[in-house]
């Protein structure tokens, strides 16, 4: 999600730039049909640059709301990241409470959860490995699974609504339809 935000700001700092130098090449041209207009009056080559300079124009006006978009983007991202990462905690904490877990258990699940290994979470604890798995067992028994994955799975099973997930269609191939 870094990434993206980082690539979203590089491409409105990027498109900002190029609106300032095409807003300020604008205000050349005008100020320079203007003063074709009092000088010469009318010509093709007048006709020409304010062609060239309503081209700038609108890729001014363009530019700007791609860059609007841009903004209003990255923040809808911020958004629902921020919701997801909420309606996640949400979710780990109300199962960590349905499955009683003590604090250390669910320090322990919490780890787990994250894609540590006993090993990881008992040099995190500062534990023995033979404590932590023992936890991790007491942990699965409480969750209803058997393993780290199995835990992993059913909190993402949670999040993820069923009916969001449909099965390809498989076309019959090589009949006709007449």
């Amino acid at each position: 999600m870094r990434e993206r935000r980082r690539a979203l700001e590089s491409r409105a700092a990027a498109i900002t730039f190029l609106v300032v130098l095409q807003a300020l090449a604008t205000i050349f041209f005008v100020a320079d049909v203007a003063g074709d207009i009092a000088s010469d009056g009318r010509s093709i080559h007048l006709l020409v640059e304010t062609g060239a300079t309503l081209a700038l124009l609108a890729g001014v006006v363009f530019g700007a709301l791609q860059l609007r978009w841009l903004i209003l983007r990255a923040r809808l991202d911020e958004t629902a990241v921020a919701a997801a990462r909420g309606a996640m905690s949400d979710l780990v904490r109300q199962r960590f409470l349905d499955w009683q877990l003590t604090g250390a258990e669910a320090d322990v699940a919490l780890f787990a959860l994250k894609g540590f290994d006993a090993a990881d979470i008992a040099r995190f604890r500062g534990a023995a490995s033979g404590t932590i798995r023992a936890q991790l067992a007491r942990i699965y028994a409480k969750a209803g699974v058997h393993s780290q994955v199995g835990l992993m799975a059913m909190i993402i099973d949670d999040l993820i609504d069923g009916a969001a997930i449909k099965p390809a269609e498989i076309e019959p191939q090589g009949i006709l339809n007449e």
